[in-house]
């Protein structure tokens, strides 16, 4: 009776997309979880997965067992922000991807498309080449979100420079632009003397969570949960625009709004992630593409997965990272990039082989 009264109020294709977002969710946020726990207890101090729980646990008021103060200092104060930002830098680039891929109809789109990566990676680097960024602890992510911002606002500029906005014409205005950024940055890293400099500057390029704490969360959590939000919420209106924009003004999508409002919104969170964690690349790329093939290809089961599933790579990628040749690290970007770039040649294999084919 029940499930009987269930179908007639709730059609049974949207229950059907229903169910699956909630098996994602309960997928993606187990692995997360479970990627995180391992994570918190493993590093140069190694602190059982029990101590992580009760640490976590005590200040709800439960106490679990007893653990060392050394081990709540390293968890609460070192590893906890470090986490956090690599999941909301993860959710972003998730998201941004799958907004993307959406707007341009492109599965091998990604984050960079239109150089907002680039253009924060060059301010970052002209701000570690000049000192800009010992002027205060948070100097070099705001320079760097700055510059990613700019960026964003002078490839739309250029887009609608003849009074008309052309998606073609974007994507060539941000390869543009980002391979100007990516000239500059060449530029500053030969001109650079300082050998100190230098590696200051290639360590960001490369992508990293090091010494992350709570005021980059701070930094960086509340922009990109409220552009994240923003997205999944009009996650309807990408579908319109997957179909063309004729179509999706005929189903009441204001297109010369929406798409701008969608590409500026997914252009920001990709800035702040890009400031907050430097260079760190295929994210955006792989994580919707694996989701899509399982989950399918509607955005408003896609986009909220995304998020949770770009932020259990990232953090998984950092978890390598810090262990893998241990005491020492690698960088993040340098997991991802070689996890994605294989992974990135199979998608356009696959793409090129579908094109002959039809």
């Amino acid at each position: 009776m029940a499930l009987a009264l269930v179908t007639r109020l709730i059609p049974p294709r949207e229950a059907a997309l229903g169910a699956r977002l909630a098996a994602g969710v309960a997928a993606l946020t187990v692995l997360l979880a479970a990627i995180v726990l391992v994570s918190l207890s493993s590093g140069p101090l190694a602190i059982p997965v029990s101590h992580v729980v009760a640490i976590i646990a005590e200040p709800t008021g439960v106490h679990l067992t007893d653990y060392d103060r050394t081990e709540e200092l390293v968890v609460e104060r070192i590893r906890i922000p470090r986490i956090v930002v690599g999941a909301l830098v993860g959710m972003a680039l998730g998201i941004a991807g799958a907004t993307m891929q959406a707007l341009f109809r492109n599965p091998l789109a990604d984050p960079g498309t239109i150089g907002v990566a680039s253009g924060g990676a060059a301010a970052a680097v002209i701000a570690i080449a000049t000192g800009a960024s010992t002027l205060f602890f948070l100097a070099l992510p705001l320079i760097a979100l700055a510059g990613a911002i700019g960026t964003a606002f002078l490839v739309y500029g250029i887009a609608i420079a003849s009074g008309r906005f052309s998606v073609a014409t974007l994507i060539l205005s941000g390869v543009a632009v980002s391979a100007f950024m990516n000239a500059l940055i060449s530029l500053v890293i030969i001109a650079v003397p300082e050998q100190g400099t230098l590696r200051g500057i290639l360590f960001w390029l490369a992508g990293g969570l090091g010494s992350r704490s709570w005021d980059h969360v701070w930094l960086s959590g509340p922009l990109i949960l409220v552009g994240g939000g923003v997205i999944i919420a009009f996650s309807r209106d990408l579908n319109l625009l997957m179909m063309g924009d004729d179509d999706a003004r005929s189903l009441g999508v204001n297109v010369r709004v929406i798409r701008p409002m969608l590409l500026t919104v997914a252009s920001l969170i990709t800035g702040v992630a890009v400031a907050v964690s430097g260079m760190i690349a295929f994210v955006g790329l792989i994580v919707p593409h694996m989701l899509r093939l399982i989950f399918g290809p509607d955005n408003r089961v896609l986009v909220p997965l995304s998020a949770l599933g770009g932020a259990a790579f990232v953090v998984l990628a950092d978890e390598i990272a810090r262990t893998v040749i241990s005491p020492a690290e690698l960088r993040v970007g340098i997991i991802t990039s070689f996890i994605g770039a294989p992974f990135f040649l199979f998608l356009l294999l696959r793409h090129n082989r579908r094109v002959a084919s039809l």
